[in-house]
């Protein structure tokens, strides 16, 4: 197991995606951004910064756009001198999917980093897997489970490394799924901007996911993947994923965390 209090290398960063409204949690989200919803005495974003802090990673990008000023105000709150945070304003938001996200922070995206979905709610051990595990240029957390569902960003793998990345896939070509969290070192940083540049210019670009241009780089095998099976984590896309994810949330805080391995998502 790694320790929370190790280090990952010097001048590690996370890119966090919270520009979308989150319509299906409406009317949770009618004027709150998805990542400012209460869990249990912090938001979701809270939650994220606190666990990616124990890792050893005080500097931190939120791209934001719906009711980007109220993150905007957040975040200026949050900063202090143990912790560099910033946000970039995605004005595509309402029109595109995260893809054009990423590419406006793609000058945030130099040396090892960490990206992650700004739905994803998790204990520090699962970035600290991340950040001590495979050495290729990106490396995707995955889980494991019984079933998946239409949702799911599922996997296909040789080993471990990925042959296809998308919700698409069918059961017999899936091999776990992706948590929405992924780390980038070496010349994975300017392979993923290349190929986000690319897709950004083509007629279609904005209806794209970022795990596109993760696909089209895994053809090359320059993405491979950690599981962080059994360890605990949720993803907040509808109101029964919140009150799952408030439930795990309030078990971590109180020290008695959920049985190994359970998956707060649908």
């Amino acid at each position: 197991m790694v320790e929370h209090n190790q280090r990952p290398e010097s001048g590690m960063k996370a890119l966090i995606l919270s520009a979308g409204q989150g319509s299906r949690l409406l009317p949770l989200t009618a004027d709150r951004p998805k990542c400012l919803l209460p869990l249990d005495s912090m938001t979701v974003l809270e939650w994220q910064i606190r666990e990616l802090q124990r890792c050893g990673i005080n500097e931190i990008v939120v791209v934001v756009g719906f009711q980007a000023a109220a993150v905007e105000r957040f975040v200026a709150d949050l900063r202090s001198s143990r912790l560099a945070i910033r946000t970039v304003f995605n004005p595509f938001y309402q029109v595109a999917d995260n893809l054009s996200s990423c590419w406006m922070a793609r000058h945030e995206m130099r040396g090892n980093f960490l990206l992650l979905n700004g739905d994803t709610v998790f204990e520090s051990e699962v970035a600290a897997r991340l950040i001590v595990g495979e050495d290729a240029p990106i490396t995707i957390a995955i889980d494991h489970s019984s079933d998946y569902d239409a949702d799911d960003m599922k996997v296909r793998l040789a080993g471990r490394r990925v042959l296809e990345i998308g919700k698409w896939l069918p059961a017999e070509h899936t091999d776990g799924e992706s948590i929405g969290m992924m780390r980038f070192r070496d010349d994975g940083a300017t392979l993923f901007v290349d190929e986000l540049d690319r897709v950004m210019r083509t007629p279609e670009g904005l209806d794209y996911w970022y795990t596109t241009a993760i696909g089209t780089l895994a053809t090359t095998g320059a993405v491979s993947t950690v599981s962080i099976e059994g360890l605990d984590w949720g993803e907040v896309d509808y109101p029964v994923d919140l009150q799952r994810v408030r439930a795990m949330v309030r078990n971590w805080t109180a020290g008695t965390a959920v049985a190994a391995g359970s998956r707060a998502s649908t």
